[in-house]
Order: C-alpha cells, then structure tokens, then sequence
C-alpha cells in the first residue's frame, strides 16, 4: 500500500512546479520585451515567431538534429567505453597510469575550438567532428573511473586476497562495484560533453561552408540573418541536452536505487 505523504511530496512537486513557473515567466518577459520596444526579428525574434519557423521548419531541422544526436550518441560511447577500459588499465597497471594519464589532462585543458580546425584539415568531416565529442567527453569518464577505482577499501581488497580470490575476481566483484557511483558520474557529465563537443566541431565544420548538424544550421541562419530559425535550432540544442541529462540520471538512479546511499536518500 502507497504512503499518501509520499505520494503528495511538497519538495518534488516544488521541483517541477519553480522551474516551469520560471520558464513562464521567461518566455512572457522576453515576449513583452518585443512588443514595448517592437524589435524587429533581425534583432531579437518573439517567442511566437520562433515557434512558428519551429513548426514551419520543422523537418530540416529534425534531419539535422538527427545528425547531431547520432554524432553525440557516438563520441558518448567511445568515451564512455574508452575511458572505463583505461581506467582498468591504470588501477591494474601503475606504470601505465603514469605514462598516459598526463596527456589525457592535455588532451581535456586543450580547447576544442582550437583543436576543431586542426582535426578538419586531417580527417573527414564526419570523422572530425566525431573526434571533437570523444575528446571532450572522454576524461570526465576516465577520472572519474580512475578515481572510483582507486578508492575501493584496502581492507576489503585484502581480505578477498586472504580468501584467495584472483585479480580477475577482486576487478570484477569487488572493484567495479565499488566504483559504479564513480563511473556513472563520470558518464552523466560526458552525456552532456559529447553533444557540446559535438557542436563546437559541427561550428568549425560550418564555418568552412560545410556541415549537415544542427549547429551548422545555426552558423547557415547566422549567415542568412533567419535569427527566429537560429532561436529555433538553439531551442531544439537545449532540449536534446536536457533530455540526454535526464536519461542519463535516470539510468544512474535505476542502477544504484537499491544499494547506494545517493539513490536510497532521494527515495527517503
């Protein structure tokens, strides 16, 4: 039988209820900021118009935030996958920690803006752009990861090491585990990476007259000065991002709710 008090929470109707009366309000002022000052679109479109070139464009700029997403989800597993099997690598290895690990901190305090050009030169678009959200999002899971593992209690290592458990069993039943909460982390915050680093090369990518994404739509509206599709492409940007945060959260809760003090918190 459901708890009424739980059921009827004023704290998580709270957190639904202020971010939406907030984007209300949001939307209204920009609205009302039109209308006094009657700025054209070229300036600052109105909430109305953008959502009309939203509806009226919709197809094109679904295609291209299709593009986007696929590039996204694609440098999001790399990263994700890359990063945990480094990080493997490290906690089994010292040695090899301390030869790579310094450059993937070069590769993460690099801006990507400055390395997007570069990439063009060297590799297909695609490619390129490609290597721009694996870059980006692939140290957040790696540190993370590193992290986690290397925190894992010594007296329990020891103590699966006294029972006889090999390396494979202590990385697997013990390690791992233990670094979930870690790994996940690092995993929610590169979700939002690879689509910004996505973006960033899709940006670079655009201003040499090439692309298909979602952010070359945005550099194309900029050029063509088509401001309420620029508003409608960073609108549909925001929204992909958001939702990848959520999903991402999501799976973190579903995987840790029954045993890790972050999930069971929430669920007090």
């Amino acid at each position: 039988m459901s708890d009424p008090v739980r059921r009827f929470d004023p704290e998580r109707i709270l957190r639904v209820v202020l971010p939406l009366a907030t984007l209300v309000l949001g939307v209204t002022a920009w609205h009302l900021v039109v209308k006094i000052y009657e700025l054209p679109p070229v300036k600052l479109p109105g909430p109305g118009l953008v959502w009309d070139t939203l509806i009226d464009d919709r197809q094109l700029l679904l295609e291209s935030l299709g593009v986007t997403l696929l590039t996204t989800f694609e440098g999001f597993l790399l990263a994700a996958v890359g990063g945990i099997a480094l990080a493997i690598l490290f906690n089994v290895s010292r040695l090899v920690e301390y030869t790579l690990y310094p450059y993937a901190v070069i590769l993460q305090v690099t801006p990507v803006l400055a390395i997007a050009p570069i990439l063009l030169i060297y590799l297909p678009q695609q490619g390129a752009v490609l290597a721009c959200a694996w870059i980006v999002a692939f140290f957040p899971v790696l540190a993370n990861a590193t992290l986690g593992l290397n925190s894992v209690d010594r007296n329990l290592v020891d103590l699966y090491r006294l029972y006889g458990a090999s390396p494979g069993q202590i990385l697997f039943r013990l390690k791992l585990p233990s670094a979930l909460p870690n790994m996940l982390t690092g995993i929610r915050i590169a979700g939002g990476l690879s689509l910004v680093g996505a973006v960033v090369a899709e940006l670079a990518a655009g201003s040499g007259g090439a692309g298909s994404g979602l952010a070359y739509r945005i550099a194309e509206s900029q050029y063509r000065l088509n401001i309420p599709r620029m508003f409608a492409a960073l609108i549909l940007l925001s929204f992909a991002g958001v939702v990848i945060f959520f999903a991402l959260s999501g799976l973190s809760y579903l995987l840790l709710r029954r045993w890790h003090e972050s999930a069971l918190t929430r669920e007090a």
